[in-house]
């Protein structure tokens, strides 16, 4: 079970932006394909996306992380034998001393992330074993299928629109099983293009599936996530809401640009505690600027036992800022993204910091996607409870939630992150 070679090449993800896609061969077939998602809300603290600037591909080009790829990483790997049983942490090793530097910034989180996906899919297929279950052994962890949480409208960063937030989401987790709770989640999607037709709003959908108009005012976004929970002939018991504010997008000199006004970190707490008794609110993801730590603290403390407050940008999956979150408390969950930190074993450790430290996890797609399902095998083999992978549209998304309905014939312990 040695690998023989590493091949990247530049593909396409959903937004027509190039990304990286690696092959794995082992004894010198090839055995996996993974493709790097990417982001169009980065955190500041992020590992590096290496990107080759210039003229093609208006400066996103990844010629330079492809070479990366298929030059110093494939001679670092090659020869390595999969049949060990700590192969994935001794790859990431390889790939971190080859970077050495600590964002990622010589090789790029993109070319770093492909390999060590592709090496773990290889792994798991030379074994005849899923993913999900390698996953799992590597994590020492129990599976079970996670809630979605379906981002049906959008805003931010992710539309042409003037909503400030950036995802509304439906979470279906008043369910028995998943099969029926993505059909909830899918009615709700359905339904709120119905609720906008209505009131003669545009349709169109952005970066993530979700249907992206123009609203008055944010709440509005929310008054519609009831209607068409409602609509859909469900209850709010059921089915919950959860934001995605990404508020780094919109603050600047120590305030927030919300709803046409500039408000501070306590201001916008006063509206996210209000909004928490009026609408049937679960989750709040990045509520404030990813630096804005007193606000996140602030939060937290008001409503941090009603609601999950997740750290996206805070974070960027990185233990020593979810070290810092877990000490002030500033939030009680976190979302993973691999491409924020690099490497699959970092991403495990990350995650297991979380779960010693009683933090809820996410784990989350970009809004760059591909056809790549690894995050619906992540969630389950790691026991994460929760996937953000956007709308039920588009194949860059239900490519995931397929995935998961797929598992589900075999791991049948739907999670319960929300109590009922």
């Amino acid at each position: 079970m040695l690998i023989t070679k590493l091949f990247a090449r530049s593909i396409l993800d959903s937004r027509g932006n190039p990304t990286v896609e690696v092959d794995c061969y082992v004894d010198g077939k090839i055995t996996s394909r993974a493709a790097v998602p990417s982001g169009a809300s980065t955190g500041a603290h992020e590992a590096i996306e290496l990107r080759d600037g210039g003229v093609e591909w208006r400066g996103k080009g990844v010629n330079l992380a492809v070479a990366n790829v298929n030059g110093p990483i494939n001679h670092a790997l090659t020869g390595l034998d999969l049949e060990k049983s700590n192969i994935q942490e001794e790859i990431d090793n390889y790939l971190l001393e080859l970077d050495g530097t600590k964002n990622k910034s010589k090789l790029g989180a993109n070319s770093m992330l492909g390999a060590s996906m592709a090496c773990l899919k290889a792994t798991a297929n030379y074994k005849n074993i899923d993913c999900w279950q390698h996953i799992s052994n590597i994590t020492d962890s129990d599976t079970s299928i996670p809630v979605p949480m379906m981002n049906i409208l959008n805003g931010g960063a992710h539309a042409s629109s003037d909503v400030d937030i950036q995802e509304f989401m439906v979470i279906p987790h008043g369910f028995d099983d998943y099969q029926t709770a993505l059909a909830a989640g899918t009615a709700c999607y359905h339904s709120l293009k119905s609720e906008l037709k209505k009131d003669g709003l545009l349709t169109g959908i952005g970066d993530e599936g979700g249907f992206a108009p123009n609203l008055p005012t944010n709440e509005h976004g929310l008054q519609y996530m009831v209607r068409a929970i409602e609509s859909a002939g469900y209850s709010t018991e059921e089915i919950g809401i959860a934001l995605d504010v990404a508020a780094t997008e919109f603050y600047s000199e120590n305030k927030y640009n919300f709803d046409k006004k500039r408000i501070d970190g306590r201001e916008l707490t006063e509206i996210y505690s209000a909004w928490m008794d009026k609408y049937p609110l679960l989750s709040i993801e990045d509520p404030f600027d990813e630096d804005d730590w007193d606000s996140w603290n602030l939060l937290t403390s008001r409503i941090g036992k009603r609601c999950q407050i997740v750290g996206d940008d805070l974070y960027v999956t990185q233990s020593e800022r979810l070290l810092r979150g877990i000490k002030s408390q500033s939030s009680n969950s976190i979302l993973i993204k691999l491409n924020q930190v690099g490497t699959v074993s970092e991403t495990f450790q990350t995650m297991k910091l979380a779960r010693n430290s009683n933090f809820n996890t996410i784990i989350s797609h970009r809004s760059g996607e591909t056809s790549d399902s690894i995050i619906a095998d992540l969630a389950v083999g790691s026991n994460a409870g929760q996937i953000k992978t956007g709308a039920p549209a588009r194949s860059d998304r239900t490519s995931k939630y397929n995935q998961l309905l797929r598992i589900s014939e075999t791991v049948t312990n739907y999670a319960t992150p929300f109590k009922r």
